[in-house]
């Protein structure tokens, strides 16, 4: 599951600033998002088709905003730029380094702006067919009451076949739940892919960490080792020099031993402790793990209930094509009938005026 969301996602470009929103009360001082420079990267979603800008700061996701072509980036002074979300109800500022690193993001959300565009009108046949279907889907359950016969009344040659009310309401009421039940597992589908990225970001973060602290505790082993030889012979120095009881320039040079002696036992010490804070950070590294694993498995179990629906929807089309083509049907019977009784109904108005004309002579 880790490797098909890494394709899934693709980073098209990353640049470091800050970050900042626009304070929701009052729409014009902006609150920093971030307490120093983060990476805000482009990705592309290849089975969605869409553009997003992805920001993490932390253990949680800064900026998550997906880019539409209505969306414009202004430069509004040489290191500063922002943009408006109008689905998150806010405004995104940006602050770099570099008026370079402006100029490139700047050109590069222009680039993918046109991209989702050009997505966007190539997907839209196909979504239109989409909602076409959802308009009209309709549960398995209701097969039966949708083939019952419809309600008709027949009172002459301008009389009308109507639909039973009682089916259309139920047929309406049914589409829009299966229409909630889908929008809500898309909303969970994305909750939990934030989620994920939050935590994978933070997986590497630490596993980067992890690499360079073995690293660093490798060369502090050798250097330790170092140390306590160096020790072991000064005290050696030492004890030779006591031994010989010599005073003067020896005394100067016992004191100085003893001085790098304290100070190579305070080295060591500090060594020890910052081993210490890396065997904590090991552990809390292993317990990230454990939340990624527990993330992946929600969206895996997401997955599966977004396939179940979109079952259910394509079990729910089929029924109600069938029963539309049954009413189709009907109706053509029913209209045949509706001819036949006026045919039947001229017929007895014709005898009708005979009988009277016979009577009256």
């Amino acid at each position: 599951m880790y490797s098909q969301h890494r394709e899934r996602e693709q980073p098209i470009f990353s640049a470091r600033a800050h970050v900042f929103q626009i304070d929701p009360n009052t729409k014009r001082n902006w609150i920093p998002a971030s307490k120093h420079a983060v990476t805000v990267s482009f990705f592309y979603d290849g089975n969605r088709n869409v553009y997003r800008i992805i920001s993490v700061g932390g253990t949680k996701a800064i900026i998550n905003c997906t880019i539409t072509a209505s969306m414009t980036f202004t430069r509004t002074s040489q290191k500063f730029g922002q943009w408006a979300d109008s689905r998150a109800n806010t405004v995104y500022g940006l602050g770099f380094a570099t008026e370079q690193q402006l100029h490139q993001f700047s050109e590069r959300f222009k680039e993918v702006k046109e991209a989702a565009r050009l997505a966007r009108e190539k997907s839209q046949d196909k979504m239109e067919l989409v909602n076409t279907a959802l308009s009209i889907a309709a549960p398995q359950d209701l097969g039966d009451e949708l083939q019952s016969p419809p309600v008709m009344c027949v009172n002459g040659p301008e009389d009308k076949m109507f639909r039973s009310q009682s089916a259309d309401i139920t047929l309406s009421s049914e589409k829009e739940r299966i229409k909630k039940m889908l929008s809500e597992g898309s909303i969970c589908e994305m909750n939990l892919e934030a989620e994920l990225f939050t935590l994978q970001d933070s997986n590497s973060k630490l596993v980067a960490a992890l690499h360079e602290a073995n690293t660093n505790v490798e060369q502090w082993k050798k250097q330790l080792a170092a140390y306590q030889e160096e020790t072991e012979k000064l005290r050696d120095q030492v004890a030779d020099l006591e031994a010989h009881g010599g005073h003067g320039p020896s005394d100067m040079l016992k004191d100085e031993l003893t001085r790098s002696l304290e100070e190579l036992e305070a080295l060591l010490k500090a060594k020890d402790e910052e081993i210490h804070i890396l065997q904590n950070k090991k552990s809390e590294y292993h317990e990230m793990e454990q939340e990624r694993e527990e993330a992946i498995h929600r969206l895996q179990e997401m997955e599966m209930r977004n396939l179940e629906l979109e079952r259910r929807v394509q079990n729910a089309e089929q029924n109600l094509a069938a029963s539309l083509e049954e009413r189709d049907r009907t109706e053509s019977e029913v209209q045949r009938a509706i001819e036949i009784l006026d045919v039947k109904l001229f017929d007895l108005n014709d005898l009708r005026q005979s009988l009277v004309k016979l009577i009256d002579k």
